[in-house]
């Protein structure tokens, strides 16, 4: 601890561990005066006693159940991503140095903090990554009974349709071609199979009854391509999108924008940088793909002109991105203003 103790302390950074917390201090002079280790159930207690501070944390788990503690307790509580901490890590890997480099990143003026949720946001992204994890389960339980059939020389045409009406068929009239071990390996599969059917259409179900009953996801439901899925997860990740302080913000946090290697006044522009959530990003580019297969309803939407011009000189990839990052800046815009998605609208949302 301390050369003069740490009855003004500047900030602390804080490393979040399963079981333990690593705790730093700074004092008003940069000086470190705090450095302890302490068990997840003394928290509390532990903070009480210090003087109230910015208190800073890497976006992990358990990190806003932390923040939300700290900010009850009167401390100045901010979630920091980690990948804007990793510029003041000094020495090796440990999580003393992890705190302290967290405790410095907190002091940053114009650094960008993760925004505190909410009860329901977590419940909400809890549901959603509950539905991922069972489709990536049925996607891999599909892809085994696959693999298990062509071993034996069974070849099944790539759908998922087919796969499921054809499959009983196989059972019951190539019998010659599987052993009784293997029809019983696959029929369990099938079991299981149908099993994650069934949690998925609940889950999905559940997901579909919250973006009703919320007036944000009823909003964003106004917006071509974004249904239950989109509007649930997009509240979920950002709430109101107060983080934000313009529409080009939120598709930037997606790593929906070109990386940057310019120098020397030279502007490079490269790939998508794909920072950010996969999830949420993977389902905006699949809202871009749904207008784009409907090329007669352009006309219909606000960015029709747009999207009917950029279609003559950019690739379909390319394209489908640009258009998820339109998309995802309308949805920013219609959580900020309140307003449902519409032509007058959002011609004036769009130049914010």
């Amino acid at each position: 601890m301390a050369k003069n103790g740490s009855d003004e302390l500047m900030s602390i950074g804080i490393d979040i561990g399963k079981d333990f917390f690593h705790l730093v201090g700074f004092d008003l002079d940069g000086c470190l005066v705090l450095r302890r280790k302490i068990n997840r159930l003394a928290l509390v207690t532990t903070f009480e006693d210090l003087p109230r501070c910015v208190v800073g944390m890497e976006a992990c788990m358990s990190a806003h159940f932390v923040s939300q503690t700290l900010r009850g307790l009167g401390f100045e509580a901010r979630i920091i991503p980690a990948i804007y901490v990793k510029p003041f890590n000094k020495g090796q890997k440990n999580d003393y140095n992890a705190a302290e480099a967290i405790a410095e990143a907190a002091l940053r003026p114009n650094l960008k903090t993760v925004s505190e949720k909410a009860q329901e946001q977590l419940d909400l992204q809890a549901l959603h990554r509950v539905r991922s994890r069972l489709v990536s389960r049925r996607t891999a339980t599909m892809n085994q009974i696959r693999a298990f059939l062509l071993e034996r020389g069974i070849t099944v045409r790539k759908s998922v349709a087919t796969l499921r009406n054809s499959l009983d068929a196989i059972l019951n009239n190539r019998s010659d071609e599987l052993s009784l071990r293997m029809r019983k390996l696959i029929l369990g599969l099938q079991q299981d199979w149908v099993w994650l059917d069934k949690r998925i259409d609940m889950t999905t179900a559940e997901i579909k009854d919250l973006s009703t009953s919320d007036d944000s996801c009823r909003r964003l439901m106004t917006i071509p391509g974004i249904g239950p899925l989109i509007s649930t997860a997009v509240v979920a990740a950002i709430g109101k999108g107060e983080a934000y302080d313009r529409g080009r913000d939120f598709p930037a946090w997606l790593g929906l924008v070109p990386r940057q290697n310019s120098t020397g006044g030279r502007t490079i522009l490269g790939r998508i940088t794909k920072r950010g959530s996969k999830y949420l990003r993977t389902l905006f580019v699949q809202a871009a793909q749904v207008i784009m297969m409907r090329p007669q309803n352009w006309h219909k939407f606000s960015f029709g002109p747009w999207l009917e011009a950029a279609a003559t000189r950019m690739q379909h990839n390319k394209l489908g991105v640009a258009l998820a990052n339109k998309l995802a800046r309308i949805a920013w815009s219609v959580l900020r203003s309140g307003t449902d998605f519409n032509r007058r609208g959002q011609e004036i949302l769009v130049a914010i």
